[in-house]
């Protein structure tokens, strides 16, 4: 994230930062061994890099740090409000690193630095909805048929296959309704899907009666491994 005073120095930084840690009764001194700002008092030392920005060389800088000590901090300009929620991964990520956050806001006079995490043992939390999501979605796709790092292109999910099957079934079978379409497997959501039609390749033509479009004709010719795979299992299913 860049700063958007294109005026500010990385040295603007230091001196609000000084007061604040000397006022707190630290020793302070600037450009010692590549450290930006170190701070001591006692057998404490704290190591403070200045960046006008979150960047990769930033973070190498302060985890290059942590091979001295444990207090590394970065400080960085206060973001504006409108920016706060592009710090939410940054936040993350020096927690992980177990790097202390500071913002320094030059423009206030009164309160211009503010602590907003200390460097603390990041403990991991995961989250098991998430995982058991993904587990199932993983799961439910039968083939691979998405390629990693692709931007711009549909992803194959588990509801799209099960949209594809029910769409090969009514184009093998005819109209027919959600209940004989189970009976080969189209799984629990058939109805669901077929009610919501997102992709618009089904129609209600009776009262539970469904059959495909057009659409869905033409958009199956995307998918001729899937559409060949449920064609052969719906044979096998029906014999």
């Amino acid at each position: 994230m860049q700063i958007k005073n294109n005026s500010m120095k990385e040295s603007d930084l230091f001196e609000p930062v000084k007061n604040y840690l000397e006022a707190n009764g630290y020793k302070v001194r600037a450009e010692v061994k590549d450290c930006d700002i170190t701070a001591v008092k006692g057998d404490e030392l704290i190591i403070i890099e200045l960046k006008l920005s979150a960047n990769l060389q930033l973070f190498i800088q302060a985890t290059d740090r942590q091979r001295i000590t444990d207090s590394v901090y970065v400080a960085i300009p206060k973001p504006s409000i409108r920016s706060k929620k592009h710090w939410k991964g940054i936040r993350h990520i020096l927690r992980r690193l177990e790097i202390g956050l500071i913002f320094v806001d030059v423009d206030n006079p009164i309160n211009p630095v503010e602590i907003v995490f200390h460097p603390i043992e990041f403990q991991r939390k995961k989250i098991s909805k998430r995982k058991k999501t993904i587990i199932q979605e993983v799961e439910n796709r039968s083939q691979n048929l998405n390629i990693g790092g692709s931007n711009r292109k549909k992803i194959v999910t588990a509801y799209r296959e099960n949209a594809i099957q029910i769409a090969v079934y009514l184009k093998e079978i005819g109209a027919t309704s959600p209940k004989n379409l189970r009976k080969y497997d189209s799984g629990k959501k058939t109805l669901s899907i077929l009610y919501s039609n997102f992709y618009g390749w089904y129609q209600r033509i009776d009262r539970g009666i469904y059959d495909i479009t057009a659409k869905g004709k033409s958009e199956l010719k995307k998918f001729p491994g899937l559409v060949k795979k449920y064609e052969k299992y719906l044979k096998e299913r029906s014999n």
